[in-house]
């Protein structure tokens, strides 16, 4: 079966260039940079469009939020999937991106529709649901196995500086010519425009590899067989299982907001605040994945998660909990991003690298799906208080399951 011991190819790379972060890392970041200002001026977005502008209720805020946080699921199967069938990355991530950019002009048409709504955000998600895996895969296969921890903190460290300056052009068109949509919906598409030129520009689509001798053809069955190896199937489910009781960021915000009292008005910036934190410390999280196990860092981001969660349960203390807050926040999502990636890249082989880091995406965004409806189905049902609590003692659970099923002996 697939072991982790299995060797990821060097890609071309000359000798020299073997400790280094391959420059296709680097432009893939930058692809991500200026991808991520588009989507999360509509993240900073979407809290005040839809529960405030359109004065949605809080099931069908959930409803929307998971889909748009879910709607990538069966999409990464099938851009994993046919970047490894086709050999082209490079060409499915792309049409991933344009998929989500064209929709930034789709976004006005709908209107007030909470079905049109939804239909323009499965799309979006679902371009970026065909990208994923792909990139993961470009920057896997570039990358030596040793560095795949950093060289996934690179890259991700330039996708959220987009996600620092998104939320940013947002409060400033908000403030300037207030809280009209569609200025905000044709600024995001601009830069995801840009974006698409320099991966046109600046990623070379890797060249067609001959088959590893003894190994499977790229098929369904095959793919399908990847959750037969017991590492694989085990970090799918743990990864699943956490991701059941993780909050989207636009819960945490919102309920963030409400919970320590802080004024309306910061909640565009919050997705700033964790951005900036994420960040300062990808980088350094990757370090740590390599050095003492990107299974170990993974699990530990969850447990800073479980301190979000502590404030938003205890309530009050205004802007320092805040800050506190999205401190954790920035830190969870460093630790288990790109973390996680370079868990599983080395768990799959070559030939289904897209295939396999698109099966474990699909678990964790399934996953998060089904998270957003229930917490909104129990912010209706419950006060926010009961609602946080249940979530806080789900998480407890949920991190039991995934040390059960991964455990101190796994490393990588």
């Amino acid at each position: 079966m697939y072991l982790s011991s299995r060797s990821v190819p060097d890609a071309g790379l000359p000798s020299t260039d073997r400790g280094k972060i391959p420059p296709v890392v680097f432009a893939l970041g930058t692809v991500s940079l200026l991808t991520d200002i588009s989507a999360e001026m509509i993240t900073a977005f979407l809290p005040i469009y839809l529960l405030y502008t359109l004065q949605l209720g809080y099931v069908q805020f959930g409803l929307l939020d998971g889909l748009y946080n879910g709607a990538t699921a069966l999409l990464r199967l099938i851009g994993g999937y046919v970047a490894d069938k086709l050999q082209r990355p490079k060409l499915v991530a792309f049409v991933g991106y344009a998929t989500s950019t064209v929709t930034k002009l789709i976004f006005p048409a709908a209107g007030a529709s909470g079905l049109g709504i939804g239909g323009v955000l499965a799309a979006d998600r679902a371009g970026k649901g065909l990208r994923t895996a792909p990139r993961d895969a470009l920057i896997t296969q570039a990358t030596k196995p040793e560095r795949l921890g950093r060289a996934f903190g690179v890259h991700r460290s330039m996708d959220t500086v987009g996600a620092l300056i998104g939320p940013l052009v947002t409060f400033w068109i908000l403030r300037d010519l207030g809280n009209e949509s569609t200025p905000v919906f044709m600024v995001s598409f601009l830069f995801g425009l840009i974006g698409l030129i320099v991966l046109v520009t600046f990623v070379r689509e890797p060249k067609k590899t001959a088959p590893v001798p003894g190994s499977a053809p790229v098929s369904l069955k095959a793919c399908v067989r990847l959750l037969k190896d017991r590492q694989v199937r085990r970090m799918t489910l743990a990864a699943a299982a956490l991701g059941l009781v993780t909050l989207s960021d636009a819960f945490v915000f919102v309920v963030l907001q409400k919970s320590t009292g802080v004024p309306f008005d910061y909640l565009p910036l919050m997705p700033m605040g964790t951005a900036l934190v994420f960040l300062s410390a990808a980088v350094p999280m990757g370090w740590l994945a390599d050095r003492f196990g990107r299974w170990q860092v993974f699990y530990a981001g969850h447990v800073l998660l479980l301190g979000v969660y502590v404030v938003l349960v205890t309530g009050g203390g205004g802007v320092v909990m805040l800050v506190a807050a999205l401190l954790l926040h920035g830190c969870f999502y460093a630790a288990t991003d790109g973390v996680l990636m370079a868990y599983a890249g080395p768990l799959v082989p070559p030939e289904l690298r897209a295939s396999g880091l698109a099966v474990v995406q699909t678990g964790q965004a399934v996953a998060r799906l089904i998270s957003s409806v229930l917490f909104g189905v129990m912010l209706t049902v419950l006060t926010m208080k009961s609602a946080l609590w249940l979530v806080f003692g789900a998480f407890l659970l949920a991190l039991a399951v995934a040390a059960m099923l991964l455990g101190r002996k796994v490393t990588s």
